[in-house]
């Protein structure tokens, strides 16, 4: 389902760069959010907008207008995005742990982009009107934490841990591909997707026939979140061989 006000906004902010020739973007929007103005971009003519979180592989990223004088490559990216470094001197702080604590401050969620956590260390996105307010925070939960600005070519990429899967479906149906992934039977499959339990990425999918590709992500209420690394070859049994990587 299209949430109208987000897409209102992104109208008014396209809007708004074009008759006025300036930069505008959208704050940290979810996966979801993001694919929603994407398809929305395509149909609208001259609309092409940027999305970036601050480092490549952030979830959450805001969506850049650009005006026609201006590329992408030109943009300074630590004018519109910052980034606050946290370390705990006992315990380590989850995800929760840092949002709560973030939100507590009165600071709105699409303020804030992706939080990244290796062991006592956490790195926290944010626009740059909140980073004073983030720099402030030092305790986390029942920890202590010690908060230090780090520039965005500082942030060591996140290393994502994953669990390789390989199976075989008769056809690359959205149904045969999740019950794979998840280790359902097609039927409880179908029965969730119908339920509006899966998304295809990142956007609801109710349609058990829809043909998956190399690349989309698929996520199932309690149960996890996966790529479809690869789809090709055909075992003995003309059944086509699916790559997919598991989220942990």
């Amino acid at each position: 389902m299209e949430n109208d006000e987000l897409l209102r906004r992104a109208g008014d902010l396209f809007s708004r760069c074009e008759r006025r020739g300036i930069l505008t973007m959208t704050g940290f929007l979810s996966p979801a959010e993001r694919a929603q103005i994407e398809a929305w971009a395509k149909r609208r003519p001259g609309c092409a907008p940027h999305f970036s979180g601050g480092r490549e592989g952030c979830e959450r990223t805001a969506a850049f207008f650009l005006p026609y004088d201006k590329e992408w490559e030109e943009l300074e990216l630590s004018d519109y995005i910052r980034a606050v470094r946290y370390t705990a001197a006992f315990g380590e702080p989850g995800h929760r742990d840092y949002l709560g604590a973030a939100l507590a401050l009165g600071i709105r969620r699409e303020w804030l982009g992706d939080i990244w956590i290796e062991e006592n260390r956490a790195v926290l996105f944010c626009l740059p009107s909140v980073q004073s307010a983030l720099l402030e925070l030092d305790r986390v939960g029942r920890v202590s934490v010690q908060a230090q600005e780090i520039a965005l070519t500082d942030i060591p990429e996140p290393r994502r841990q994953v669990k390789s899967l390989r199976f075989t479906v008769m056809s690359p149906r959205l149904d045969a591909v999740a019950s794979g992934m998840f280790r359902l039977s097609r039927s409880e499959t179908a029965r969730q997707i119908a339920a509006g339990s899966l998304n295809l990425n990142y956007v609801q999918c109710l349609k058990a026939d829809a043909t998956v590709k190399e690349g989309d992500v698929i996520s199932l209420r309690h149960a996890g979140k996966g790529r479809v690394a690869a789809i090709g070859g055909e075992s003995r049994k003309g059944r086509l061989f699916v790559d997919a990587e598991i989220y942990q």
